[in-house]
């Protein structure tokens, strides 16, 4: 089962969505987790999420690992399949338990109250193909599974 969840080809195609989750990602965990960007690091976001939005201690650190740690993780391609997978889970929790009633468009002129789940729908896509695809090229786990033949 644990070769299962590392094996890859060596898609181009997956190396590119892996990067780009990556470098999309990695600034919403990065506010969460350190404050850059003007947020509100790790203090603040357990704080803020777990009285602003209600959410348990333990489902906030789940977020924050999931938006910080995960993006490292797919930035060298390690245990890919899982991260997109955790990737995956948080982003549809996020269109359904928050950005659903706001409608599917974002909210680039600030009219409406909230911001829609475009975004968040092209995470989900990504995430579940690189779910179906594994790492790619140039991954960590294309190197373990390399080594387990």
């Amino acid at each position: 089962m644990a070769q299962g969840l590392i094996k890859t080809t060596d898609s181009l195609a997956a190396f590119i969505l892996r990067l780009g989750l990556a470098i999309v990602i990695f600034p919403h965990g990065a506010q969460k987790v350190l404050g850059w960007f003007g947020g509100g690091g790790f203090q603040g976001t357990l704080d803020g999420m777990s009285a602003g939005f209600g959410l348990p201690v333990f489902i906030v650190i789940l977020v924050m690992l999931i938006e910080f740690v995960g993006p490292l993780m797919l930035l060298f391609g390690l245990y890919t399949r899982i991260v997109a997978f955790s990737m995956l889970c948080l982003f549809a929790g996020i269109i359904f338990f928050a950005q659903l009633a706001n409608g599917f468009f974002m909210n680039w002129g600030g009219q409406n109250a909230g911001e829609g789940f475009e975004y968040h729908l092209l995470v989900v896509a990504m995430s579940l193909a690189l779910v179906s695809s594994g790492a790619g090229r140039w991954s960590a786990d294309r190197k373990l599974m390399k080594g387990r033949h």
